[in-house]
């Protein structure tokens, strides 16, 4: 029985910012790819690089146990590995040569290889699996075993006479209740488990119910799950967290969907099932402010167990939305984060400055849009070019050497925008200071109104003002001396 190790190119120690949040998820897409191969009887086992230090660690690994296939298959769930930060990019790479060295043959399956398998193809991979990538993947394991001819192989890439063959797309995966659960029991799941308890006093995993997002973002990359739209059923995915509670003793799940339960009448079947078995959890998920405003869609989140509901508000300028092809509106993002509040559930925004055509005027009325909704998190950055997407092909031609962003913090602006790329440092610590001040007068205002309704959480935000007053002063007039530099 041939031996087959998975792995995958993210480091949590090598995205510092990551590292400091203490949220660490197992590698899902990895150990959903090795259910599948183990499922076809090979001798699965995984090397999880979540919390380890660096790529080097792979060699130990093998030299004590050598396998016959080294599989790099990056968690295509995890937003993370969606940015293809070079860290990654050169920690994948070392991989390849070690696996090489010790004799294996090695698959690269992710989003980064996707978009330049040529790259992985010259450090040595032998094959490269573009987009959905279990069927592919055994479909390749299965014809290299047999000594067939795998060249034909739908969604591989790989060299073919001197030069590299890209081979037909294959199609996403329709029903998804056809694949096995995860191979959870592949994970160090206490070592998470520690993290999470230590520095959040619960415990937290990770769980997919969807693949795909049928909207069109010009900005969005979706190079593994495209635009289709393919659901679990309710029933499947309540299976798996009862499992999972039952088990590991989960009290919190991050619903990684790019859009979690837009298949009509889905979140409501979910809370009835969820209800029915009597299961108590809280969880996370990501939504578009359009689908949370139809029918009972935010009751039924709350009754099924909903925390905390983050949306792509992405700007308050309604000008920035429609050149996005975002789909929403101000006033949407408005009324949904009303809505979500009144049934107790928490509202964070993901925000990004620096479009295309962004003016001073843009920038304004998002700040005001967040100052005045005052969401419970926020999430900065600025406009990410990435391969595939309409927004990429609008500024490839002002990108230079630099194209990725070396870890999450880089926040690096790659193309020209309407101020220098330090302008755009500088406003997202602005922002960020901004809301914390603006959180925090709040909770002096509920200290007056209602002192008894305090929390530590109330506390330790009003306390912040104490930094972020005087920060927001320094940050504001830094921006005032940047405004006239333009790239």
């Amino acid at each position: 029985m041939s031996k087959v190790l998975f792995t995958h190119s993210y480091f949590y120690r090598l995205d510092p910012k990551q590292w400091r949040f203490h949220q660490p998820y197992p590698p899902l897409g990895t150990i959903q790819a090795a259910a599948v191969i183990r499922n076809a009887g090979f001798d699965v086992s995984l090397f999880d690089n979540n919390l380890r230090s660096g790529p080097a660690e792979l060699e130990e690994r093998l030299r004590a146990n050598p396998v016959d296939y080294l599989v790099i298959y990056d968690d295509g769930f995890n937003y993370l590995t969606k940015m293809c930060l070079t860290n990654m990019r050169e920690a994948a790479f070392a991989m390849v040569k070690t696996g090489k060295r010790f004799g294996c043959r090695v698959i690269v399956c992710g989003s980064d290889a996707h978009d330049h398998y040529e790259k992985y193809l010259s450090k040595g991979a032998d094959y490269v699996i573009r987009g959905e990538g279990e069927m592919t993947l055994l479909e390749l394991i299965n014809g290299l075993e047999k000594h067939h001819d795998v060249s034909n192989v739908v969604g591989l890439v790989h060299g073919k006479d001197g030069k590299v063959a890209v081979n037909a797309p294959r199609p996403v995966l329709r029903n998804l209740n056809e694949l096995p659960m995860p191979a959870w029991d592949l994970v160090d799941v206490a070592s998470y488990r520690r993290i999470w308890k230590r520095h959040h006093g619960y415990f937290s995993m990770n769980i997919a119910t969807t693949r795909g997002c049928p909207f069109k973002c010009n900005w969005c990359a979706k190079p593994i799950y495209g635009n289709r739209y393919n659901s679990r059923s309710a029933g499947h995915v309540v299976q798996e967290i009862e499992w999972l509670q039952r088990n590991y003793g989960v009290e919190h799940f991050w619903m990684c969907d790019d859009i979690f339960g837009l298949k009509p009448g889905w979140v409501q079947e979910f809370a009835k099932q969820v209800n029915a078995k009597g299961l108590k959890f809280s969880y996370k998920i990501q939504s578009r402010v359009d689908l949370l405003l139809e029918d009972d869609t935010v009751e039924a989140l709350a009754e099924s167990g909903a925390e905390t509901v983050w949306v792509g508000a992405e700007s308050g300028s309604q000008k920035i939305l429609d050149a996005m092809d975002k789909g929403t509106t101000v006033a949407q993002i408005e009324e949904a984060t009303r809505l979500l509040r009144a049934h107790g559930i928490r509202v964070g925004y993901f925000l990004q400055f620096g479009y295309t055509g962004e003016t001073r005027e843009d920038i304004d009325a998002t700040i005001e849009m967040v100052l005045r909704l005052l969401p419970d998190e926020i999430g900065i950055s600025v406009s990410y070019p990435l391969p595939g997407t309409r927004f990429y092909e609008n500024v490839k031609g002002q990108l230079k050497e630099k194209t990725n962003w070396t870890d999450s913090d880089d926040l690096a602006m790659m193309f020209e925008s309407t101020y220098s790329k330090e302008y755009y440092r500088h406003l997202h610590r602005y922002v960020h200071s901004l809301y914390r001040k603006a959180k925090a007068n709040a909770v002096l205002g509920k200290l007056v109104r209602r002192p008894h309704q305090l929390t530590f959480r109330d506390l330790r935000t009003g306390l912040a003002a104490l930094y972020h007053v005087p920060n927001a002063l320094a940050q504001r007039l830094k921006l005032k001396s940047l405004e006239t530099v333009v790239s």
